[in-house]
């Protein structure tokens, strides 16, 4: 299964960079240039344990909606997101946030499966690892700005 790791350093709080990467409102922002949106689920604010969103988005030209789903979450240490339904074989998502004299260290475990057998994993070294690495970057950088500038105040007021 393959599997995309990232560190992010964060100058914020650990708490502070946990709700925000469960902040449905900063996802969104995050996800602009796919057009990411919400169709079902929770709608907006801070997810929680238990909770799902299904995401509609445009990826390769294709609108796909994915349904994820929090299935642990220890604030401010971890949370899990598992796909529940979507275009992937398997898709589940670890976030880790540890607390460093800097700020915070972001760590994402990204491991996902491709349908269609040996053709889906030709499709991941080919093209989805590549693209959804720098999905990811993105989506931390914006969490980082948000983050550091204060804007999570506008974020986390909804």
């Amino acid at each position: 299964m393959p599997t995309i790791t990232l560190e992010t350093l964060i100058h914020a709080p650990a708490e502070l960079c946990y709700d925000l990467s469960l902040s449905v409102d900063l996802h969104q922002l995050s996800t602009a240039k796919t057009k990411e949106h919400v169709v079902d689920g929770v709608r907006k604010g801070v997810m929680k344990l238990g909770e799902s969103v299904t995401w509609r988005a445009k990826h390769f030209g294709i609108w796909q909606e994915l349904t994820t789903k929090i299935t642990e979450a220890h604030r401010p240490l971890y949370f899990i997101d598992e796909m529940q339904k979507g275009s992937f074989k398997s898709l589940l998502h670890k976030h880790h946030f540890i607390q460093t004299d800097e700020g915070t260290s972001m760590k994402d475990i990204f491991m996902f499966e491709s349908p269609l057998g040996i053709l889906g994993k030709i499709v991941n070294k080919v093209v989805l690892e590549n693209y959804l690495k720098g999905f990811l970057i993105e989506r931390n950088q914006c969490i980082k700005e948000i983050a550091e500038s204060g804007k999570w105040r506008e974020i986390l007021a909804n």
